[in-house]
């Protein structure tokens, strides 16, 4: 069994991976002003089935031998998942990376400003909705909650906090990358 089988068959067991084991992967925080001038910053909700089915999610992906960084493998991923061509997207800030340990991945996340395009162009059999979310919707204190699920090897139960956005919810490390900066961007931090 390669490396990438063993650390594949220990997440689908929610094994947490060993650090040599980690797979480098890299997601897009895309962020725009709508029509009305809110703040927006564009979600995927994951289509049914792997480890990530049905979860909300940032653009971005795994990286391939030929990425030649990981802003690259994001802004790849970003365009094979969405349609977000590479030349509406431009970088703000490099986000700190984290592991996110059941499934193995060490994740590089990019905030950056886009231009949406007229339509979305999700991929049909990766992503089943793209959400442009309001980011004053996000930061509201009423959105907030705590979930309980299982964790790790043995299924022990834990709380995990979550978003709401509109019948989903937006926990893990999405939670984790995007938390931190709601209150920077509504504070105007970055100019959009």
């Amino acid at each position: 069994m390669s490396t990438r089988d063993d650390a594949d068959a220990r997440a689908a067991a929610g094994i947490p991976a060993a650090h040599s084991e980690l797979r480098q992967a890299a997601v897009l925080i895309p962020v725009f002003r709508d029509l009305q001038g809110a703040l927006r910053v564009v979600l995927i909700l994951r289509a049914p089935g792997g480890i990530h089915g049905d979860q909300l999610a940032f653009p971005g992906g795994v990286a391939e031998p030929h990425d030649e960084t990981p802003f690259h493998t994001a802004l790849r991923e970003s365009e094979e998942e969405i349609g977000l061509e590479p030349n509406a997207v431009e970088l703000l800030a490099i986000l700190p990376e984290l592991v996110t340990r059941v499934s193995g991945i060490q994740v590089a996340p990019f905030l950056v400003r886009i231009v949406p395009p007229p339509r979305w162009r999700p991929h049909e059999l990766e992503i089943a909705e793209v959400i442009e979310a309001r980011i004053d919707d996000l930061a509201d204190p009423g959105a907030r909650g705590e979930m309980t699920g299982p964790y790790g090897p043995n299924g022990e139960m834990r709380r995990f906090p979550f978003i709401r956005v509109g019948e989903h919810r937006l926990w893990g490390a999405s939670h984790r990358i995007l938390e931190p900066i709601l209150t920077r961007l509504i504070a105007g931090e970055w100019k959009f």
